[in-house]
């Protein structure tokens, strides 16, 4: 006769009680604080009211989705948000490839612990420094219009020029990270069988060739597993640095969802409206991921599952 799925669970409860009592913290924080939470979406489907409770208001359905869909600021949210993280994407995701392989092929040690702690730096930096250091970099009297000015420009009001938002905003992302995300690449190469090169080597491969055949190749899965991650915060673009440097005379190319978001919820008290872009916001996310897993196994072989 087949044993039972809570005969099993039970046996297997009582053979590995310790690694179970090992992810007994991990399981309470993850429902505590992740799952638990996912009750409060019922207020994107509700006329939510502060006072009444999260499930006191009177169900209205898909009414706070449709609004937004509906609404002028939609399809402008949509753009910013998708255009900033393609754009952040597309220009970060191979700078810390290629500063990985630069060092791989550095043969100096000191200069590379050099160049992998200068490049760390940034990350640990907070979010309102960066963007008071950005904020200064880019003024009218900035490091970046005396530069400018030193050419023989004139000088940009980069931070109240809709058109620049983009571009300093990918830069600063990009310095502010490529050194730190290239740390699981360079663990990748350092994990690559040495004797590979030196075959590659005796047989008169030149570096590229080394790195187009070896290297690349030998870090592919872990290229595929970050880019899949990343594309499933694609949507969710950093609030915080948005929100430190956009302006309302920079809204047309700087406003996305998360910081709509804030407006509506916490300055506009528009709970329900703000709980539905929430939700639609992380939909896409989801459908993202899902969709780049599908692909990326169809065509490298390689994905998260």
């Amino acid at each position: 006769m087949k044993e039972s799925f809570f005969s099993r669970l039970k046996n297997d409860l009582h053979k590995h009680w310790i690694l179970y009592l090992m992810a007994l913290p991990a399981l309470v924080y993850f429902a505590v604080y992740c799952y638990t939470p996912m009750l409060g979406l019922y207020t994107a489907f509700s006329n939510y009211k502060i006072t009444s409770g999260i499930f006191s208001g009177s169900f209205v359905g898909f009414k706070h989705f449709i609004d937004f869909f509906k609404s002028y600021y939609f399809l402008r949210l949509l753009r910013n948000t998708l255009l900033l993280s393609l754009e952040v994407l597309i220009w970060g995701f191979p700078i810390p490839i290629i500063f990985a392989l630069v060092l791989s092929e550095i043969k100096s040690n000191s200069f590379r612990k050099v160049a992998q702690t200068v490049t760390y730096l940034p990350h640990f930096i907070s979010v309102i420094v960066i963007c008071g250091m950005v904020i200064d970099f880019t003024s009218m009297n900035g490091l970046i219009n005396a530069i400018i000015q030193a050419f023989g420009g004139e000088p940009i009001a980069f931070m109240t020029k809709p058109e620049w938002f983009r571009t300093v905003y990918v830069g600063s992302e990009i310095w502010q990270k490529f050194g730190w995300n290239a740390v699981v690449f360079i663990a990748a190469l350092s994990a690559i069988d040495i004797s590979q090169f030196e075959a590659a080597h005796l047989d008169g491969a030149s570096r590229w060739q080394k790195i187009r055949y070896i290297s690349l190749p030998s870090i592919l899965p872990v290229i595929v597993t970050v880019l899949l991650m990343q594309v499933g915060h694609l949507m969710s673009i950093g609030f915080e640095k948005v929100f430190n440097l956009y302006s309302p005379v920079t809204y047309a190319t700087a406003d996305i969802i998360s910081t709509f978001v804030y407006r509506q919820g916490i300055l506009g008290a528009n709970y329900s409206s703000a709980a539905a872009i929430g939700l639609f916001n992380s939909a896409i996310n989801l459908i993202l991921v899902l969709s780049m897993n599908a692909i990326s196994r169809k065509l490298t072989e390689n994905s998260l599952w």
